[in-house]
Parts: structure tokens; C-alpha cells; sequence
């Protein structure tokens, strides 16, 4: 029987959510858990992967399971699973559904603030000088103007597409934060953070609005600029 997981992490002390050797992941936090409670090896399939430092506030996962989970699961899970790491729900799901490919939608949301603040650390990205907002609005029409986004890809990451479609992309500024939104049906490895490092030098007056279309439409990472620190990036929803 399949089962999904809805939880939601701090990435701060983890490389991303994927397991790997010798890193400390969400992912393998999670199934080292559930070992502990079942004690059987089982293989959880998250809806994506994050990158070292990002958050997750609303993520999904399955597994499968032989028989029916403890009804305590989730209690137990936060029991022995670390603080940064919540689990929410664990409900019974088609034995088809995928928790990666079945997903319709996903959501992000990067957090900047302008004062120096001790409790934002690790939470949203410091940026000491005014951005234009309403210029970076601007070229967030622009970059709904297109599909493709091979130039906000990380080198070397193995896409078999760099096409996307984007639903929303947008600024505002909320209790002294300036909040980006972009939802889109798929997300490349790096995309949003190097999509926030350009509009953040148009903010900055860096660059124009028609450097930004050119660089959309150069198809080439290299154009780019540089990539704006992970610690403000949330996965923020996914939808099915």
C-alpha cells in the first residue's frame, strides 16, 4: 500500500532534501526515522529536490508500506525526528500516485529584508541598499512573457528540458519584507535563486529591463549574474 507524508522542514543544517553519501539530508533523516518505528528499510519519494539550506514549508513524499502504519505514526515520526523537521500528515494514497510527477504545480517564495535583523538569519537574505520593486514587477511581466529558462539553469544539471510553464511571478512587500512568488508546473535545478539574483540588479539599477530580456532569451547561464543565497528560498506549496 502507498502512503504520502505532508511535511515541512528548515533546510539550514541539511545538503537539500535528497540523500547522499557522506551529507546529512532531509530525505535520509526521514527514512532513518521510520526505520527506527518499523524496523524495515523503506524508501521515501519526495515531490522535488532543494538545495543545501532551502526550506520547505509544505512538501510531500511516499512510501509503501505492506501493512497498515501505526495510527501514532506521525507523533512517533516527530519523536525521534529533530526540531527542524515536522511531519503533518500521513494519509493512504493511490497505489499509482507518484508524489514527484503527479504534481500539477509548485510554488516558491524568496524572502529579502533591508535591516539588519538577528532573527531573520538563515530565514531571508540581507540586502543593505533599496531595490526598485516596481522595476523588478516589471521584469517579472517579462519573464511571463516566456518558457524556456536555460538560462537560469545550474551548469551541468542533467534537464532532458529547460522548458517551463510559469503561472505567477510577482513582488511585494509585506511587514518589511519583500516577498517573490513564482509558481510554475516545474522548477530547474538552481532556477529561482538565479531568476531573483537578475531581478535583484535590476532592482539595483545594475542592469535594464532590456538586459533582462536579453538574458532570458540567450538561453546561456553564463549571462546570468550570480545566484542570491539559499537561506531565503522556501519551497512554500504544491499542488495535485
Amino acid at each position: 500500500m502507498r502512503y504520502i507524508l505532508k511535511l515541512s522542514y528548515n533546510g539550514t543544517a541539511y545538503h537539500g532534501w535528497q540523500k547522499q553519501d557522506n551529507a546529512n539530508s532531509v530525505q535520509s533523516m526521514i527514512e532513518n526515522a521510520l526505520k527506527k518505528i518499523t524496523g524495515l528499510p523503506i524508501d521515501i519519494m519526495g515531490c522535488g529536490r532543494t538545495d543545501t539550506g532551502v526550506h520547505a514549508k509544505c512538501y510531500f513524499a511516499h512510501f509503501n508500506l505492506d501493512e497498515k502504519p501505526d495510527s501514532e505514526l506521525v507523533y512517533k515520526l516527530n519523536s525521534v525526528l529533530p526540531a527542524d523537521i515536522a511531519i503533518e500528515e500521513c494519509k493512504k494514497a493511490d497505489d499509482d500516485f507518484h508524489a514527484r510527477f503527479d504534481a500539477v504545480s509548485r510554488e516558491y517564495r524568496y524572502f529579502i529584508h533591508f535591516q539588519k535583523n538577528s532573527f531573520l538569519i538563515n530565514q531571508s537574505y540581507f540586502v543593505s541598499k533599496k531595490l526598485d520593486v516596481e522595476r523588478m514587477n516589471k521584469a517579472c511581466e517579462i519573464l511571463k512573457e516566456y518558457d524556456d529558462f536555460a538560462s537560469f539553469c545550474k551548469k551541468g544539471a542533467d534537464n532532458k528540458t529547460t522548458l517551463c510553464q510559469l503561472m505567477e511571478a510577482h513582488w511585494e512587500e509585506i511587514n518589511h519584507l519583500l516577498i517573490f512568488t513564482i509558481k510554475a508546473d516545474r522548477f530547474l535545478r538552481n532556477m529561482v535563486r538565479s531568476i531573483v539574483g537578475a531581478m535583484v540588479d535590476v532592482g539595483l539599477h545594475k542592469i535594464s529591463l532590456e538586459d533582462f530580456k536579453n538574458i532570458i532569451e540567450a538561453k546561456n547561464n553564463q549571462f546570468t549574474g550570480t545566484s542570491v543565497a539559499a537561506c531565503g528560498l522556501f519551497l512554500w506549496d504544491v499542488r495535485y
